[in-house]
């Protein structure tokens, strides 16, 4: 009695789509399947690959191991079945290289599709067949290529959806990008605080992504540095579209961005700045000054709980700098952020005074409101300059022949087109209608008027914004119990200079000698008297 010839089969697609949606593997392995019963074939195996492409077969997981199974059922010969000849490989060199591949295990191809012979018209037939598929593959991969580069050069995002944004119908843009809330609230927040310095790392802003429940994430809880670093690096959440790989320059895009290209630009000079030590992630509400204050050595303190005899636990900050005579040597946590709060009070300019810096603020923005008109004729005036040098580097192009001052006149005129995207956002700014002061300065002046009142709310993230924007650099502790003299920020160092000069009325002598007709003049100017040892 004849032995039943055994068969393996392969079935492949291209898209991944159609695993889930047009049961491409099913159908093949249907057809292939009723082929080998038909033929009495007794079915072994079933290998299904759903990687795209049509080149290198040793890329398909599939492929691998159905050669692999054959490498070791060496003694048994085999008949590989797949749908169609294309199925098996849409390049010539691949397709001959798997070929011989299963020559050297005595399979033999086979395909409802396809009579495979060993002569030199079949291979010559084999060869065709296969060519023709390379050039429909390729063909459809440059029609596609173009389509998508020209729709990037239109300006529209042609890829997959970032995260924060999903694609919608639109009647005249097509699919066109828009936010998906509330995730691209969140990376809005992230992006501006990692560009105004209120997350000083790329880690920090990713454990404040992390911090948000609407945000997706993980198995594990995280998204990665990875990833936190795509998010600041892809102009498209400036509202931009490029991809280098086809020449397709930054250019502004349809969609309506989460920052503004200004914004993104300064998040890539501080990522190609110095580095900094990323905030750790287990700074907890138990211990809001862990990094902000350094011992007289100035070494940053750190802070952990500790347990006494009787159990009790208890919160202390302290120095391990090796080199330190203070080291290990422990404050109480409530003696620490007990004088940090007495200094906090005492920064919290009076009433009378910050109503004058209001006023003060309030004038300043009546001013800027006056003076935009004048600001948008010279943003105007400013891109006719930046259009005319453009103009200039592109004739210095043509005139010389030398690569390397061609690639540097090139990058020259990347860095002014660079200028004119950030120029271009700033004219539709001043072109929008200006809010009222107080809608936009409600939260500052709120922080101005009572930073402790803000470190009192109990929120870990609010508390690390007191100590980055009230002051410059980290607080010194001094040994006897209290804080060396802090320097303050710009604004409340302002308020603490008009806190600190009396206003009063120059004598009627003044400091020149008493002359008649000056006499009533001085004694209506007030000046600032500076206190005692000023």
């Amino acid at each position: 009695m004849t032995e039943q010839q055994h068969a393996l089969l392969y079935c492949r697609i291209s898209d991944p789509k159609q695993k889930h949606e047009g049961h491409g593997l099913e159908s093949q392995e249907h057809r292939i399947r009723q082929f080998a019963e038909n033929n009495g074939f007794y079915v072994d195996k079933v290998f299904h690959d759903d990687v795209t492409g049509g080149g290198d077969f040793s890329k398909r997981p599939a492929m691998t191991r159905l050669l692999d199974y054959l490498k070791h059922n060496q003694s048994r010969n085999y008949v590989v079945i797949f749908d169609d000849i294309k199925r098996f490989s849409r390049d010539v060199y691949f397709y001959w290289g798997l070929i011989r591949e299963l020559d050297k295990y005595n399979a033999q191809p086979m395909s409802p599709n396809f009579v495979f012979e060993k002569t030199p018209e079949g291979r010559f037939q084999q060869s065709i067949t296969v060519a023709a598929g390379e050039y429909e593959r390729e063909s459809n991969a440059r029609q596609t290529q173009q389509k998508t580069k020209a729709r990037l050069e239109a300006g529209y995002h042609a890829f997959n959806a970032p995260v924060g944004f999903k694609f919608v119908k639109d009647k005249v843009h097509g699919k066109l990008l828009v936010k998906n809330e509330p995730i691209a609230s969140i990376i809005t927040e992230a992006m501006t605080g990692y560009a105004s310095g209120r997350f000083q790392t790329a880690q920090e802003m990713r454990f404040f992504i992390e911090s948000q429940p609407a945000y997706p994430k993980m198995k594990n809880g995280r998204i990665g540095n990875s990833k936190a670093r795509d998010i600041l690096t892809n102009p498209v959440y400036a509202g931009m579209v490029e991809y280098k790989p086809w020449g397709v320059s930054i250019r502004k895009g349809k969609h309506e961005g989460m920052i503004s290209y200004e914004t993104f630009c300064n998040i890539q000079d501080k990522l190609a700045g110095r580095a900094r030590v990323p905030t750790r992630k287990d700074l907890n509400k138990d211990f809001p000054l862990r990094g902000a204050v350094a011992c007289e050595c100035g070494n940053t303190l750190t802070a952990c709980w500790s347990k006494s005899r009787n159990g009790t636990r208890h919160a202390y900050y302290l120095c391990q700098n090796r080199k330190c005579e203070y080291k290990g040597k422990s404050i109480r946590k409530d003696v620490l952020e007990g004088e940090f709060e007495k200094l906090l009070k005492t920064i919290t300019p009076v009433q009378d005074v910050f109503e004058t810096a209001q006023k003060m603020f309030r004038r300043l923005w009546a001013h800027k409101a006056e003076s935009s008109q004048s600001a948008k004729q010279a943003l105007e005036q400013e891109m006719c300059e930046i259009d005319q040098n453009i103009e200039v580097v592109l004739d210095r192009i043509v005139d010389t022949s030398n690569e390397r001052v061609i690639q540097a006149l090139e990058k020259r005129i990347e860095k002014l087109d660079q200028q004119k995207l950030i120029i271009a956002e700033k004219q539709q700014q001043t072109s929008k209608p200006m809010h009222s002061f107080d809608k936009m300065y409600r939260t500052a002046m709120q922080f101005l008027s009572n930073p402790y009142g803000i470190w009192d709310s109990g929120e870990l993230d609010m508390k690390r914004n007191v100590c980055k924007l009230v002051f410059n650099e980290q607080l010194v502790w001094d040994r006897k119990g209290m804080y060396r003299t802090p320097n303050l920020s710009l604004p409340f160092k302002a308020l603490d200079n008009i806190l600190n000069y009396k206003i009063g009325m120059v004598p009627g002598t003044g400091i020149e000698p008493v002359r008649y007709f000056y006499r009533k003049i001085l004694s209506l100017v007030r000046l600032p008297i500076s206190p005692p040892g000023h």
